[in-house]
């Protein structure tokens, strides 16, 4: 059982002893350092708040609302909703800030408090630690009886978010009405099980088989979106003879496709296929995180563009994409960002641009797949103790790599020349990830494997 306070937000397992795990004193806590944090900033006096679909979330939901209400705001209520949903509501109704109700990837046990600026962006790293230093010092003070706030309910503002992904000049809802495609949709037992559907149905799908969509948040899988938890989705492609299946992770900001053989394309290609179909239309930069596959500056080389790499985190890559003016960017999780939409990962608008280009392209999932160039990654975990020294353990195993290309702005990555490997410490789990990639998918494992090893020999 872990909680886990950090500039990212606040996120533990739910249950057990105050201060050790997400319990509803740690929630109220936290709840009332970023109202307060808000209030010092003198802006609007409206919070958004969302959430997803574990069974925790209405316990959740109901601690943030009263707190937010006893420092005085006016709470707008997006109740079941998304991530990039909740980002957008933020500046559309010019609001101080947004708090989405989601633990992402994370199995049941777990929930969390993503805290937004009032641009509807994660809170920068400066903005985090004013806030936990708060919460550290309960420096904070509530309104008093005739300054309370109140709750009004907007659950209706997914269709502001739908209309403008149907605006945008890159989405062509009619080509894809016509197109006349079967698609299997996974949503995980979350919000995506609603929202992704009824998007489609305004894009002008007409054949939906709905896997795992009721919202009961009681995921029928590992809701992390990777290969080996998307077996049900994969058979079901082949049994309905779809032409693609769509997964979304538990608040809808990451993608993963499946092609029309029940094959993963990978999530990494997500953003490498919609980053090609945008720099058809405009040329760009292009922007994603170090833990990202090479194909992606491939494809931007190729389109005459710029690549840009940042470390890993939504917030960094939006940062480089904003130096950098990029119109397309994000992390390869399966993590679109379009500023023309919003600044913030959103797979939604994922959905669209991939159709589109899959429908112009005139090809299957699997021959558009065909287009880019061919890596392979392997994504393994480490479980860490509270007793294990990172710093150490990146600097003996970058002393074993000397002579090779060593990047330590984020974690440690190690660049070889058909290869990488890159290792950092989660900021939402207590474990190492380790990312590699190659040329094939037993090359990526053996590395990944090799890897591993070396590490828990040095720890």
């Amino acid at each position: 059982m872990s909680l886990i306070a950090s500039i990212s937000g606040i996120r533990g397992t739910i249950g057990g002893n105050a201060g050790k795990n997400l319990t509803p004193i740690d929630i109220v806590k936290f709840t009332a350092a970023y109202g307060y944090w808000l209030k010092s900033r003198q802006g609007s006096n409206l919070v958004i708040i969302g959430r997803d679909a574990r069974p925790s979330g209405e316990m959740v939901h109901q601690l943030v609302t009263a707190t937010l209400v006893g420092l005085g705001f006016e709470v707008i209520d997006l109740g079941l909703s998304t991530t990039p949903t909740v980002e957008m509501a933020v500046p559309e109704m010019k609001a101080a800030g947004g708090i989405i109700l989601t633990a992402s990837h994370n199995p049941v046990e777990w929930n969390a408090l993503k805290l937004l600026n009032y641009r509807g962006e994660f809170v920068t790293k400066k903005d985090g630690t004013e806030i936990l230093e708060i919460a550290e010092k309960q420096n904070y003070r509530f309104s008093e009886v005739s300054q309370l706030g109140k709750v009004t309910k907007a659950e209706d503002f997914i269709q502001v978010h739908f209309q403008k992904i149907l605006d945008l000049k890159y989405i062509d809802s009619y080509a894809i009405g016509k197109a006349g495609l079967k698609i299997v949709v996974d949503g995980v037992n979350s919000s995506g099980g609603i929202f992704v559907p009824l998007l489609l149905e305004q894009l002008g799908v007409k054949e939906i088989i709905r896997l795992h969509c009721e919202p009961t948040g009681w995921f029928a899988h590992n809701p992390e979106p990777l290969k080996e938890n998307l077996l049900d989705i994969s058979q079901a492609v082949i049994a309905h003879k779809a032409d693609l299946g769509i997964v979304v992770d538990p608040d809808v900001d990451r993608l993963v496709i499946i092609d029309e053989n029940g094959k993963m394309i990978g999530e990494e290609y997500t953003l490498v296929t919609i980053a090609d179909y945008i720099l058809q239309y405009q040329k760009s930069p292009v922007v994603s995180n170090l833990s990202s596959s090479r194909a992606l500056k491939d494809v931007a080389e190729r389109n005459g563009c710029r690549y840009y790499a940042s470390a890993v985190g939504e917030v960094n890559v939006i940062e480089i994409m904003k130096r950098h003016d990029a119109l397309i960017g994000g992390e390869g999780n399966g993590g679109i960002i379009l500023p023309e939409l919003h600044y913030g990962r959103d797979a939604l608008v994922g959905i669209a641009l991939f159709l589109s280009h899959l429908v112009k392209s005139k090809k299957t999932c699997s021959r558009l797949r065909a287009d880019y160039p061919d890596y392979y990654m392997s994504k393994q975990k480490l479980e860490l103790t509270e007793e294990t020294n990172v710093k150490a353990v990146f600097a003996a195993f970058s002393e074993q790599y000397k002579n090779e290309k060593i990047n330590d702005v984020d974690g440690l990555k190690v660049d070889f020349a058909d290869s990488w490997v890159h290792l950092r410490s989660s900021n939402t789990e207590p474990i190492m990830r380790i990312y590699t990639e190659a040329k094939t998918q037993e090359e990526a494992d053996s590395l990944a494997d090799s890897v591993k090893k070396q590490l828990e020999k040095i720890i």
